[in-house]
């Protein structure tokens, strides 16, 4: 068992998510409260899109969590050609933390919060020995998370800044508006990141005593399928909202021949598929992209 050594905790990926914005900076000034969950692993802190959150807005240019794939570090690394602001930023950050393929980094905590009621969500990007120790571990200590794996394409090609880390975690929380903070989330935020470090310290002291860990339930989770999208006339606008029976209602069962989305004369769209768990119901965020949700099937882990 390989023990963790190096911890990179992150917030600003998204210049206008505030929760992980003010913990880091936060914890920059005074860390003890991080330092009463993990004494085995060095700690350090990045305020990620500096221009972003200057701004107070979610990027620049482009989605900074887009630029890392290994395909697309390696495309814009050899490309003559100018970057735009986030490529230019995550190619600056994969030479000082990388490159993807060597990591420096043993784990990144990337911080984040959504304008959808998902709660506290930990998105996890693999489902092996580690991180369903990690899940069940956080769930187990905090019973409101929710337990989101996406392990849709292969850990090197996800494009998350995240994945800097040789392993990593994702923590979003809502439903919070952007450029906004609550006390709730920013709480809920803080817990969970706590419970993470708890879990690597205790991961850390069985690698150095080459015993193993303490056996853990399993626990409810949800496994990431595929994005839905509005839907659109032959021009591109949109023609329906999301149902009222569906808004609001993150992680909960969407069945076959129940009302997703509602056009503008009130005309119910039904779900024509098996059942799902919808998540980022309506994320402010995903709006110009026309993505009404993301949809999972549950299970366990």
């Amino acid at each position: 068992m390989d023990t963790i050594n190096k911890i990179l905790i992150c917030g600003g990926t998204h210049g206008n998510e505030l929760s992980g914005i003010y913990a880091v900076s936060h914890w920059l000034k005074n860390d003890s409260v991080i330092k009463q969950h993990i004494t085995s692993a060095q700690v350090n802190y990045l305020l990620v899109n500096e221009a972003a959150i200057e701004a107070n807005v979610r990027f620049i240019d482009e989605d900074f969590n887009r630029q890392f794939a290994k395909t697309t570090l390696q495309k814009n690394a050899s490309s003559g050609e100018s970057l735009c602001h986030e490529a230019a930023l995550a190619q600056t950050l994969n030479q000082r933390f990388g490159p993807k393929e060597l990591p420096q980094l043993d784990f990144l905590i990337d911080i984040h919060n959504t304008t959808s009621a998902m709660g506290p969500t930990l998105i996890v990007l693999s489902q092996d020995a580690f991180n369903v120790g990690l899940a069940r571990h956080v769930k187990s200590h905090m019973p409101s998370a929710n337990i989101l794996v996406e392990e849709h394409l292969p850990y090197e090609q996800l494009p998350y800044f995240c994945t800097l880390g040789r392993r990593s975690v994702m923590i979003e929380v809502g439903a919070q508006a952007q450029g906004t903070l609550r006390a709730t989330v920013y709480q809920q935020t803080v817990e969970m990141t706590q419970h993470i470090l708890s879990f690597i310290e205790i991961y850390n002291e069985h690698g150095r005593t080459q015993t193993e860990m303490p056996a853990l339930s399993e626990v409810e989770a949800y496994k990431f399928l595929k994005d839905v999208s509005y839907p659109l006339d032959e021009s591109g606008a949109r023609t329906a909202m999301i149902h009222p029976n569906l808004d609001g209602n993150d992680f909960n069962a969407l069945n076959k021949g129940e009302p997703c989305f509602i056009d503008f004369d009130g005309k119910d769209i039904i779900w024509e598929e098996d059942t799902v768990y919808p998540h980022f119901i309506g994320e402010a965020a995903y709006n110009k992209l026309h993505l009404a949700f993301a949809t999972a099937y549950k299970t366990s882990i």
